[in-house]
């Protein structure tokens, strides 16, 4: 059964640091891309970056380029979102995705985790 498990959310003051970790089971994550999205009430759900290991390629949105790095752990089937100077806006539910690449369909999602920033 293909699971994937967000982690590492909570509440952190502005200017702050969080690490995601989005532990994958039922599937290697070196054979699929996995991505990183938010939502946050009211708004529009936000893709925010992507790893695949297959072709090392990595993206970012603008919004997080620059302060949030992904990154994957294959021994562990984990990928990881360390994310840096948080701000108020970047409150919201994250959640990882399977993807076929970076650029492709997505098939499954996390339960997401909750990252909420304060002023």
């Amino acid at each position: 059964e293909v699971q994937l498990v967000e982690s590492g959310g909570g509440l952190v003051q502005a200017g702050g640091s969080l690490r995601l970790s989005c532990a994958a089971s039922g599937f290697t994550v070196d054979d699929y891309a996995i991505g990183w999205f938010r939502q946050a009430p009211g708004k529009e759900r936000e893709a925010l970056s992507c790893i695949s290991s297959r072709d090392s390629s990595t993206w970012y949105a603008d919004s997080v380029k620059g302060r949030f790095t992904i990154s994957s752990d294959n021994a562990k089937n984990t990928v990881y979102l360390q994310m840096n100077s948080l701000t108020p806006e970047d409150t919201a539910v994250y959640y990882c995705v399977r993807r076929i690449n970076c650029y492709g369909t997505y098939d499954y999602w996390g339960q997401g985790t909750q990252v909420t920033v304060s002023s």
